[in-house]
């Protein structure tokens, strides 16, 4: 599939990965429609941060996704959508799983009901690696059993399922992107990477953590959006849920070294008791199988973990972006 001419819709284009994106597609050429979260103060999110020549090319609607008749209105029109809109945060998700219901797996339903109503030419849900849980094995390929480990990942487990059921039942275009821990500038604040270099960048001595055992497998948000563009344009990829992800892996602890060697700081690594997660529902091991990605599509992982740090060091040296952030407490 080629994007010329076509027009493209990015929910949560406000949010960290959203916003990269649009990004990506407007250094394409692409006519970019950028879906934000309505709110009183008139904030459109990361897009604020953008160049006004930029901005300027970007046509952006406010709503909210789990309405279904401003989903409806936000695709009327459009040609591809890259749906990103969701709620994230693990912590935030124990005590208030109602609104992740309503905003994954509704908020999913709303758009997908759009796309079937106005014919859409493609739908990429954006998944995430939580769904498969503590690794049964690894590579983690796409066929590894699902598990909700929290009130997070049973809600994105209900997005993806409500996807597939759509492809199955009415041949709906559609595309699970299933990244891995995805990083970079502008990514939320309670994130483990973010969480770690505002603390070193603002002369915290003591580094406080959640568990510091568990592995993850790190991509800069720069390969994940290319990864994302990739299975839009790949017909092979129509009713396949994929991964996203470099196939390596690191574990917490040395993540916070390497940073910490990085920023050229000396610091205690703590771990902190109310920044772990329920033993049951701690994800121990995520490292990703990107075999089926890169069979079907020409994407490849370019940004080592250690240029990546780099890039996102710099850009939370920049004043005006690390005062955004609360280093003082910690950040569900």
């Amino acid at each position: 599939m080629s994007f010329i001419n076509k027009k493209i819709l990015v929910t949560g284009a406000d949010g960290f990965i959203g916003s990269h994106l649009v990004e990506t597609l407007l250094d394409d050429g692409c006519d970019v429609k950028a879906f934000t979260y309505y709110n009183s103060f008139n904030s459109w999110g990361w897009l604020d941060t953008f160049p006004r020549d930029k901005l300027k090319n970007v046509e952006v609607f406010t709503g909210d996704i789990r309405d279904p008749n401003g989903v409806r209105t936000a695709v009327k029109g459009v040609d591809i959508i890259f749906h990103l809109a969701a709620l994230i945060a693990i912590p935030f998700s124990y005590h208030s799983p109602d609104s992740y219901i309503d905003t994954n797996v509704k908020g999913t339903l709303n758009v997908l009901q759009a796309c079937r109503d106005y014919n859409i030419e493609r739908v990429i849900v954006t998944s995430t690696s939580e769904v498969y849980g503590t690794a049964q094995y690894v590579p983690i390929d796409e066929k590894h059993p699902l598990q909700g480990q929290s009130p997070y990942s049973a809600s994105k487990i209900g997005s993806d399922k409500i996807t597939e059921s759509f492809f199955c039942s009415f041949g709906t275009p559609v595309v699970i992107a299933r990244p891995f821990n995805t990083y970079g500038p502008r990514q939320s604040a309670r994130a483990v990477i973010p969480t770690i270099i505002t603390q070193l960048l603002n002369g915290n001595k003591n580094i406080l953590l959640g568990s510091i055992n568990p592995t993850r497998d790190f991509n800069y948000v720069g390969d994940v959006c290319k990864g994302f563009i990739h299975l839009a344009k790949s017909d092979k990829a129509i009713g396949k849920e994929v991964n996203i992800g470099s196939g390596s892996e690191i574990s917490i602890g040395s993540l916070a070294e390497l940073l910490i060697e990085l920023t050229g700081t000396e610091v205690v690594i703590s771990s902190e008791d109310i920044r772990k997660r329920p033993d049951k529902s701690e994800v121990e091991r995520l490292v990703c199988d990107n075999s089926l990605i890169k069979k079907i599509t020409e994407w490849k992982p370019e940004t080592t973990l250690r240029e990546g740090l780099l890039n996102t060091i710099e850009w939370f040296n920049e004043k005006e972006n690390l005062k955004r952030y609360k280093d003082d407490i910690y950040n569900i």
